[in-house]
């Protein structure tokens, strides 16, 4: 029976291409076809009560879709927001009810998108070009959907994928020109997915050969060529007219009855070509890479179909096949390709095409030493002068690179024309749903006290346990590590047993990453096999007792907490069972270790490794380095990782326990070194957790920054991506961004904030500097109010109230000034950006007047209060921990910036009387929060605080009329004033 309603908003929402329209009026006409149908709202909306009803999934997808749209020329409002939601349901013309409706069945997605630093570009990929043209990635989108993927995580892709196809060149332009550029996503976190998307929308729009540049080994480009083949080429393509009942026709062509998962690859419907499509003629396999073919890829000359015309011409460009294929970074495997590409120079002027390069930092970037050139000219490593080849004999070739660790690639020479320095964009990827990063191992900005913190408040506490041995080999935790190992693969199986599916499941590994020397891999691997047959899991109780005493304190308990709406034994004995299981499984094969160090592809393929074709990989892996790029090891639950390097993107790498943990993210366990000597000969030892904290430190500011400076103002970027570099922070001394030996010739000058927080982190630890600070701020002290005053703020989200008891003052800008110019650091760079915007707008009185002092009172006896250093009234004294690298945490508490942000007429008027008696033109707001590390009763005498023991921290917010200075977001500035016109400087000369 036909649905008619369905049909009728299927058409109608399909012509909507440009944006939501009037929508009663285009239903009619079409239910012209259908005289029967309801239209009311009434039954509209009671269809929209039921989630699986066919209407209501259309209408969440196409609400979604138009949510996250980038840059609208329809909307007014940022993507991903009410007022955005708003604006559809006002071009659509519906009312309150239905607007009410639709919002229960699409929930607004109010998570951030990608963020975008480009250089200026000549728009040409239009929706109703894209749409027009769309083949290969409406099969894509469809195959996300089938694998889970939710409307807001496809909207997502389908808006980043797009940020990248619109900033390369339009394949049927006429002018040759190079876009390069760099998309930064999250170790294992899907960057493969958005370029997927990116070469599924490239060659639906023109694009007829795609390069992607995979590992260095044939495992990880496997991987990918699987990927591709599955969730974009596609059945018929890999068929190429085979009859897949026919197994004489079947020679050559891999998947077919190896490949259990071959009926889920994605199917067409028949030959692309035979659809008013094009075919993709696949130039490598699963099993074999990129070879030279007899006839090197001249059959693209023969697809013109008007032979007086260029390729790229409309009329033969998407009447021709596409070629893709993926090859390894491989100096022979390149030299093949670039051979063959030479036979056919004359039409490689015309062919629009695409490399995507995976891993881009590494073999990838130029890392020879500049004084060995000649005349200037770079000399160039084997991947860099063979991807260097590629884009001079292709010149209408795009070049993307995809990486978790960006640091090499934005220090690549700009002014090196040949290089892939990204000149053109840098994207960067969102946090994708159910991923477990470095962030979800670390209590960053956590407020909760080390002695509060428990499994359910803490993430380090639920997933990280400490190596303290000085031991090369600490037998103790190893073996709680592999008892760890054992549990966790029981747990799974107890799960898969009680209902959950057990897809996440099918592998459950252990990695342990000790060193980067084979004969140390061999020699751990034989020790972990002698444990392994001593530790009792089935044959005695010893075994079963140390396991549920793990079980109790460790296992059970934070799977409680974690995972409590997973099914879990209440004890060990309902475990017992599926231990001998997990164990079977882990023994299976002969051995539970397997030794991961070898260079060749023939070493891997005796592995037994392929996490695609083996049924069940249930294995502890020795090694560490070859699977440190790419390769994803599936299942990954426990790691043991001793490790160290100096480069703090090598270390990320190295990150192997990030990933996609579905079903199991409670049992993830990292046992990590606390105390590892940098190499054998060193006598201090350094904190590989605090170096990781400090990554993700690194990391965060960097992404942070890249979002704040990544909106337009009139049209133009605020910075370009040759400003990218000196936004690179680095929190450990001795842990590197990068390998590299040259870095950017350029620091950030000033950053001008108004309306923004400001919120230094790095204050002092010593006393006498501490007592320094808090003696500066002593006359601001004194200017405080008695009487305290209670601001309001609205929290829409929970919708509450809360309250922020403070004494104030106004102070006047030069008062200010005398205080911060005076202050001392544990690292002062941070703050100077800042500091020298507020000396700038000094010299502009008529920007500030004044500056509201707020510091938190307490009016009961709740906290603790105290006089400092003769203050006219006691302070409350605020509770602070630092962070492992010296550094706060936090500093303001956030319902406490919204009063700042208002007063220094930032946001929008509140509906606080006392905040609205406050807040004026031309003053700024400070946060003012006397913190204290120690137990206030060793620290307080007669009602004051020793001002050696207290840290004077805060939170400035510039008045927003301030950004009438005109002075840019950001500015740098040349570090060698006599090189001020190099770009990049070696730090070794």
């Amino acid at each position: 029976m036909t649905d008619a309603l369905l049909e009728i908003h299927t058409a109608v929402l399909g012509g909507m291409t440009r944006g939501p329209k009037p929508f009663a009026r285009r239903a009619e006409t079409e239910a012209e076809d259908f005289p029967h149908a309801d239209l009311s709202d009434d039954t509209f909306s009671q269809r929209l009560t039921d989630e699986s009803d066919a209407l209501t999934v259309l209408w969440e997808r196409k609400l979604t879709s138009w949510d996250f749209e980038e840059r609208a020329a329809w909307a007014t409002a940022p993507p991903r927001t009410d007022e955005r939601r708003a604006e559809i349901y006002g071009h659509l013309g519906f009312e309150d009810g239905l607007r009410k409706a639709l919002t229960n069945a699409a929930v607004v997605s109010k998570k951030p998108g990608h963020t975008t630093i480009t250089a200026e570009f000549t728009p040409w990929y239009t929706r109703e070009r894209a749409e027009a043209r769309a083949f290969y990635w409406p099969a894509y989108e469809k195959r996300l959907r089938a694998k889970g993927w939710s409307s807001e995580a496809i909207a997502g892709l389908d808006e980043a994928s797009r940020a990248v196809v619109e900033r390369l060149t339009d394949p049927e332009q006429v002018a040759r020109r190079q876009a390069r550029g760099l998309v930064v996503g999250y170790v294992q976190s899907g960057k493969t997915a958005n370029f997927t998307g990116v070469t599924a929308k490239a060659i639906d729009s023109g694009y007829r050969l795609v390069i992607i540049l995979g590992g260095t080994l044939n495992l990880l480009r496997k991987q990918t060529q699987r990927r591709l083949d599955m969730e974009l080429i596609g059945q018929e393509n890999i068929l190429r007219g085979a009859d897949p009942n026919d197994l004489d026709s079947l020679v050559g062509i891999d998947y077919i009855g190896d490949d259990e998962e071959w009926p889920q690859f994605v199917s067409h419907g028949g030959r692309p070509s035979a659809l008013s499509a094009f075919d993709i003629e696949r130039l490598t396999t699963r099993d074999r890479d990129y070879q030279s073919l007899l006839q090197g890829i001249r059959g693209i000359e023969f697809e013109k179909r008007e032979r007086g015309l260029p390729l790229y011409d409309s009329r033969n460009l998407h009447h021709a096949d596409a070629r893709v294929m993926i090859v390894k970074k491989n100096k022979s495997v390149l030299d093949k390709l670039i051979k063959d590409l030479k036979q056919i120079q004359n039409l490689l002027g015309e062919l629009p095409a695409l490399i995507i390069d995976d891993e881009s930092d590494q073999a990838s970037v130029n890392t020879t030493d500049p004084k060995k050139w000649e005349s200037d000219r770079p000399k160039r490593t084997a991947i860099n002068s063979r991807i260097a080849q590629l884009l001079t004999l292709l010149p209408r070739a795009q070049y993307v690179g995809y990486t978790a660790t960006p640091f090499a690639n934005v220090f690549i020479d700009p002014s090196d024309s040949e290089d892939i320095f990204p000149r053109d964009f840098l994207i960067s990827l969102p946090r994708p749903e159910g991923y477990m990063g470095v962030q979800d191992f670390h209590d960053l900005d956590s407020p909760i006290l080390d002695k509060e913190r428990t499994y359910a408040n803490s993430r380090a506490k639920s997933h990280v346990r400490g190596i303290y041995s000085p031991d090369e080999i600490d037998d103790k935790s190893m073996q709680e590590a592999m008892d760890s190992f054992v549990l966790t693969g029981a747990i799974k199986l107890y799960r898969a047993a009680h209902g959950v599916p057990d897809g996440p499941y099918r592998h459950h590994t252990m990695l342990v990453h000790e060193s980067v020397r084979k004969d140390d891999h061999a020699e751990l691997a034989l020790h972990l096999n002698t444990m392994w047959h001593q530790a009792g899991y089935t044959t005695n109780s010893t075994g079963h007792a140390r396991l549920a005493d793990l079980f109790q304190r460790d296992v059970r308990p934070v799977s409680q907490a974690r995972a409590a709406d997973l099914p879990g034994p209440a004890e060990y004995d309902e475990l017992r069972p599926y231990i001998s299981q997990a164990c079977s499984r882990i023994r299976r094969g002969g051995n539970p270790v397997v030794v991961v160090n070898g260079d060749s592809d023939k070493y891997f393929d005796q592995l037994d490794l392929d996490f695609d074709r083996q049924p069940h990989v249930w294995k502890i892996l020795v090694g560490g380095t070859k699977l440190s790029r790419g390769f994803t090891v599936e299942g990954l639950t426990v790691t043991y990782y001793r490790r160290t390097t100096q480069q703090a993107d090598t270390l990320m790498q190295m990150g192997r326990w990030f990933g996609f943990r579905p079903g199991y993210q409670d049992l993830v366990r990292l046992y990590i070194s606390r105390a590892e000597k940098l190499t054998k000969a060193s006598k201090s030892t350094v904190d590989l957790y605090e170096a990781f904290e400090a990554i993700c430190l690194d990391e965060e500011t960097f992404r942070d920054q890249l979002a704040q400076y990544a909106e337009l103002v009139d049209g133009k970027p605020l910075v370009t991506p040759r400003d990218i570099p000196p936004l690179v922070s680095q929190h450990l001394p001795w842990l590197k961004p990068s390998s590299r030996t040259k870095m950017f010739n350029a620091q950030i000058e000033e950053i001008a904030g108004p309306g923004r927080i400001i919120e230094p982190t790095a204050h002092p630890t010593n006393h006498i500097d501490l007592a320094h600070n808090t003696t500066q701020w002593l006359p601001l002290l004194k200017r405080l109010s008695t009487t305290p005053v209670t601001f309001t703020t609205h929290d829409e989200d929970y919708g509450k109230d809360y309250h922020l008891t403070a004494l104030t003052a106004s102070v006047s800008h030069a008062e200010l000034m005398g205080v911060l110019e005076k202050l001392r650091w544990w690292n002062a760079a941070p703050f100077l950006p800042h500091l020298r915007f507020l000396r700038e707008i000094a010299k502009s009185p008529h920007l500030i007047d004044d500056w509201l002092l707020i510091t938190p009172h307490y009016t009961t006896s709740r906290g603790t209060s105290a006089s400092v250093i003769g203050s006219s009234v006691p302070l409350a004294l605020s509770k602070r921990e630092r962070r492992r690298v010296q550094i706060f945490g936090y500093i303001s508490d956030r319902k406490h910036r919204t009063t700042a942000r208002r007063i220094a007429r930032a946001i929008p008027p509140s509906s606080d009387p006392v905040t609205e008696r406050f807040s004026r033109d031309r003053r700024g707001a400070i946060l003012l929060y006397p913190v204290i590390e120690d137990d206030p009763s060793t620290i307080v005498r007669n009602g004051e605080v020793d001002p050696g023991k207290v840290a004077m921290v805060f939170s400035l917010v510039a008045p927003a009329s301030a950004a009438a200075a005109g002075r840019p977001p950001i500015s740098f500035s040349a570090i060698d004033k006599s090189r001020s016109d190099s770009p990049i400087v070696d730090t070794n000369s």
